[in-house]
């Protein structure tokens, strides 16, 4: 039986990431950082990063401190400032799963301790707002997915449509084919290891979707 990922939603600015050494983010992320002109666009990503750190922390018992970031991206390798995140934990991979997304000001976390061989984890975060512009629908959903959204009450569509595009997003973090794959052809209704997240009270306007396989 596949472990069930432990769900975490953080508010950022609750997160203690202010006059933090950005050294202890690794090389990769600190690089990242420092070329952000918004310093509130610098502070939520150290504090996502930070919270990330913290949560996986908490996962395995162990001080943070003793974590070192370990990104590795599928198409670029390891190294890197972005992809799939990770740690090493005194100086070998630590025994996690992770994923992590960051929208309107939260951050939420995925996690599983001791994954099965080749498991992976995908979340997305999402602004319901964000997805209402005209012309969405035929950039980014299958026809299937229009008809759902045809045969569903107008009131509800705005919400579904967001579902909708979360469960893609967090689909394609998971296989680590990110928007290269057109998310036109990719049909979320009803894919196995892919659900709406709900075991997270998330906030009014908020989204979110998990993909584990």
């Amino acid at each position: 039986m596949m472990q069930s990922p432990v769900i975490d939603l953080r508010r950022l600015d609750d997160v203690p990431g202010a006059g933090i050494d950005l050294k202890k983010l690794g090389e990769p992320a600190q690089e990242r950082a420092l070329r952000f002109t918004s310093a509130k666009d610098r502070e939520e990503f150290v504090a996502g990063r930070v919270a990330l750190q913290h949560f996986a922390a908490s996962l395995l018992y162990v001080d943070p401190a003793r974590l070192v970031p370990d990104y590795h991206c599928p198409q670029c390798g390891p190294g890197q400032d972005h992809g799939r995140p990770g740690f090493l934990l005194d100086g070998g991979p630590a025994p996690l799963a992770l994923s992590a997304s960051r929208a309107s000001g939260w951050l939420l976390l995925a996690g599983v301790v001791r994954p099965a061989e080749g498991l992976r984890l995908g979340v997305d975060l999402d602004v319901v707002s964000r997805v209402g512009f005209d012309g969405f629908d035929d950039v980014a959903l299958t026809a299937a997915e229009k008809e759902f959204l045809v045969s569903i009450p107008e009131q509800d569509r705005a919400m579904q449509r967001a579902r909708l595009w979360a469960r893609k997003e967090a689909w394609l973090k998971m296989t680590g084919e990110g928007l290269r794959r057109n998310p036109a052809e990719l049909d979320v209704l009803d894919l196995p290891g892919l659900r709406d997240v709900t075991d997270a009270e998330l906030p009014e306007g908020l989204v979110a979707a998990l993909a584990v396989g």
